[in-house]
């Protein structure tokens, strides 16, 4: 947070980077293994379908907080419904 607030623009952003394609993964990896289970696992598809459109949103800008806001709502739902 403190990187897109622009508080600490002297630091590298590759741990923002890793982060988001470590959650990428972990969400693929999560929609694959509960959808062994059962349809149920479709839930997570949404917030898998919105972090991949992440990157289309301009970092700092309005669109990029409010998008991984949703994101974070979806994974949310999503890992309920497919509890």
């Amino acid at each position: 947070m403190g990187l897109q607030l622009g508080w600490r623009r002297d630091q590298a952003r590759w741990p923002h980077h890793a982060l988001f394609f470590a959650v990428c993964l972990g969400t693929g990896l999560s929609l694959a293994l509960s959808l062994a289970g059962g349809l149920r696992g479709l839930a997570l598809a949404p917030a898998l379908v919105l972090l991949l459109t992440m990157p289309r949103t301009r970092p700092g800008g309005a669109g990029h907080w409010q998008r991984a806001l949703l994101v974070a709502i979806a994974y949310g739902v999503g890992a309920w419904a497919s509890w």
